[in-house]
């Protein structure tokens, strides 16, 4: 007789498919917290502004609104259907995106360079080119573009006289005066780039560039394989940072050009929405046109980001 050994199979439970629960990050909400009492400053001070200025823009708000004789008008759109019908705003808003984007890669390339400098040279050296620097940075608007002025004056300014021009006017010609304002805004606005570049490069690990160096790389193959991809986190800030400033310049225009250039040749959108708010008392006008330099640059600035995230960088 032959006995059958029994095997008993044990069975396992089935495994879940069941997706798990997603756990909160811990502390997810700190940060937020810290940036707390700057976000509610910063909501108190532009908040309501931006809420005005996109009021005002949906009325019709002349200076007889203003004293009280005539009673304020809603216009809907209306404002804005006006600004986007007028040719001169469409040139303006072209000569501002150039303008703009000229001044920020010039700002960006000296800045840059200028960072790099600081590495390369002694102690003594590198104090006064801090010092020159933050004092260009420090000097207000007005008087810079008033010494700029000075400087390239056609009667006294002594830039002609070393350059055998005469009496050459730079603010006459619209590129010329262009130029000039350029080279003021590149004057007083490279030393952030150049600082905050020179921090950055300060914090990257001196071995890799050492052994890029050792590798036979030039310098400007180690800036752009090395320290640029490194940099890129404070790269993005500085360009934000000097698209916003540079698209909205002002004073630098004003003063330079004396409003505008002449028959408004070197106007740009800032300039041009003052002088349809106050000089032609049309502040429903001006507005409208506050609230869209307010929506290009928001756009711009989100669609930097977006792509910048595309590609993977963490912002």
């Amino acid at each position: 007789m032959v006995a059958h050994d029994t095997v008993t199979v044990e069975k396992r439970p089935a495994l879940s498919t069941a997706p798990a629960p997603r756990r909160r990050t811990r502390g997810a909400w700190t940060p937020w917290l810290y940036l707390a009492p700057a976000l509610a400053v910063l909501a108190a001070l532009l908040g309501y502004p931006i809420y005005q200025l996109g009021l005002i823009s949906l009325f019709r708000y002349t200076q007889a609104q203003v004293s009280g004789g005539e009673p304020t008008v809603f216009r809907g759109f209306g404002n804005y259907a006006d600004v986007f019908a007028d040719d001169r705003f469409w040139q303006v808003l072209l000569a501002t995106v150039v303008f703009a984007a000229a001044c920020v890669l010039s700002t960006l390339a000296v800045g840059c360079a200028l960072a790099v400098l600081l590495t390369r040279v002694r102690a003594v050296p590198r104090l006064a080119l801090m010092l020159a620097a933050l004092g260009a940075w420090a000097t207000p608007a007005v008087t810079g573009s008033t010494v700029w002025l000075f400087l390239f004056d056609p009667d006294f300014g002594p830039v002609n006289r070393v350059l055998g021009l005469g009496d050459h006017s730079w603010t006459y010609g619209r590129y010329s005066a262009f130029f000039l304002v350029l080279l003021e805004v590149v004057w007083c606005s490279f030393p952030f780039v150049m600082v905050t570049v020179y921090a950055g490069i300060r914090a990257v690990p001196s071995e890799v560039l050492e052994a890029a160096a050792l590798d036979g790389a030039s310098q400007w193959r180690i800036w752009r394989s090395v320290l640029a991809p490194m940099l890129r986190p404070i790269l993005v800030v500085v360009t934000i940072q000097s698209v916003i400033w540079d698209f909205k310049v002002f004073t630098q225009i004003y003063v330079m050009t004396n409003g505008g250039g002449i028959a408004g040749q070197n106007l740009v959108l800032n300039v041009y929405a003052y002088q349809e708010a106050f000089a032609s008392s049309q502040y429903g006008l001006g507005a409208a046109i506050g609230v869209v330099m307010l929506l290009i640059l928001l756009t711009v600035t989100l669609g930097y980001l977006r792509l910048l995230r595309r590609q993977g960088e963490e912002i």
